[in-house]
């Protein structure tokens, strides 16, 4: 039977429609982590490190997309909520119009400034040709990395999940073939890396696109339409948090390469390479159930549903705060296992990287929540507090952190700086909540 954004979400139902949205972003997350695991071991460690270490810019580009996407869903969640269907497909006629030429623009921004940023993150001589290699080649596809991250969102609130995930595990599937074919048949390398990783986000961001180009059974399609500034502005100051989020995790991941350079070397970026590609994944499940439910969450509060609105807050607390802790656990009982997968040709990075991974692993603890938090404001239209939470998580109290606890703990500061942050971040989670619970009726 299907599932319409009106009904009353019970678990199940809840579970089943953002399964999808899950799945697909898990998947997403694969492209990186394959190529790691491809260049880490056919490539070497250097390669490896080179693409860790430029790959905090690539996302803050194409974090352009998640912005548009997340703050825009939001918009016309509520305007579709609202029973203006017709408005609704302009607006995000408008956004996806306004992705495509601002790809564009970022694609070339980025090329031409790939050795300069690459020589700002600290890249060695032996990492810079890598760097500026790998950069390039996938610098060149963010329009379609944009539309599919555009598209995961849309989807959900088009009431079509599971075209987003079929067209998700598609490209991930793509990009898993084509890392073999160009890096472990032909040797390519850090170019075979970037160039399936390009192709793949081809297939996850065109797909959605021709779909929406033509009349289809779902409630959103392209449309002819005027550029307005109002919405486009207003989606993408709902957006912000998000991308916040993508920036802030980005310059974090700068300054943990500048702090481990400066405390291990090369390998620590290595063994944070590792760290990043697992969390990805384990990330990647919170944030599929915060674009899965949002659409839910702006459609009844255009519609003033408050009952519906204290459910989704109360059923996403547990969810999120019960998968925390599974996902903890799963986490340290693979450290050993993933740690040698990327890394067990050398004995004392697979070592760093197992530790590492050990400490890390309690920082999922608490992720979900504050995740699923802030992405519940961004679905409320209020872009400010969900920036708030995001800026404050991801920014300044991850920064702190990797700054001042290794003064007092080492190399092991680095790897509990991001629990430490969790747990500041879950206060003002909660803070928020409460200051805000007259205004929506949630609590």
């Amino acid at each position: 039977m299907k599932i319409q954004l009106s009904d009353h979400f019970t678990y199940s139902k809840l579970l089943r429609f953002v399964f999808p949205s899950v799945v697909m972003m898990v998947f997403t997350s694969i492209y990186g982590v394959v190529d790691g695991l491809f260049v880490s071991n056919f490539a070497g460690k250097t390669a490896f490190a080179a693409i860790n270490l430029i790959m905090p810019f690539i996302m803050i580009l194409g974090g352009m997309g998640f912005m548009i996407g997340t703050g825009g869903t939001a918009l016309v969640a509520r305007v579709l909520g609202e029973g203006d269907s017709k408005r609704a497909n302009r607006y995000f006629s408008m956004l996806v119009y306004v992705t495509i030429a601002l790809g564009v623009f970022l694609s070339v921004i980025g090329v031409i400034f790939m050795r300069p940023v690459s020589h700002l993150l600290g890249a060695t001589p032996d990492m810079i040709e890598d760097c500026v290699l790998y950069g390039r080649i996938v610098i060149c596809f963010t329009t379609a990395f944009m539309l599919q991250n555009v598209f995961q969102s849309f989807l959900v609130a088009a009431e079509k999940p599971k075209l987003g995930l079929a067209s998700t595990v598609a490209a991930g599937l793509t990009n898993a073939a084509l890392d073999a074919l160009f890096i472990a048949g032909f040797g390519w390398k850090t170019a075979g890396a970037a160039l399936a990783t390009g192709i793949s986000q081809c297939v996850g961001g065109l797909i959605p696109l021709f779909y929406f180009m033509f009349p289809n059974g779902s409630l959103l399609r392209l449309v002819r339409t005027k550029c307005e500034a109002g919405p486009i502005l207003r989606a993408c100051a709902n957006g912000s948090s998000e991308l916040m989020s993508n920036l802030s995790t980005s310059i974090v991941s700068m300054v943990y390469n500048f702090q481990l350079m400066s405390y291990v070397g090369e390998d620590g970026v290595s063994a944070y390479g590792v760290l990043m590609y697992v969390q990805f994944i384990f990330i990647a499940i919170f944030i599929g159930y915060s674009i899965g439910s949002a659409p839910i969450v702006g459609y009844h509060f255009g519609r003033q549903n408050r009952a519906e609105m204290k459910n989704m807050l109360k059923k996403g607390a547990i969810l999120m705060c019960g998968s925390g802790v599974a996902l903890t656990g799963l986490a340290i009982l693979l450290a050993a296992p993933l740690a040698k997968l990327f890394v067990g040709y050398d004995a004392g990075l697979y070592e760093l990287t197992r530790h590492a991974f050990v400490l890390f692993s309690f920082s999922f603890l608490l992720a979900g929540f504050n995740i699923f938090v802030s992405g519940y404001f961004t679905a409320l239209n209020n872009g400010a507090v969900s920036a708030a939470i995001s800026f404050l998580r991801t920014l300044v109290f991850q920064t702190g952190a990797v700054l001042l606890l290794p003064l007092l703990f080492g190399v092991d500061g680095i790897w509990w700086a991001i629990t430490a942050a969790e747990a500041f971040a879950f206060m003002i989670s909660i803070l928020f909540l409460y200051k805000k619970k007259k205004k929506y009726g949630y609590l």
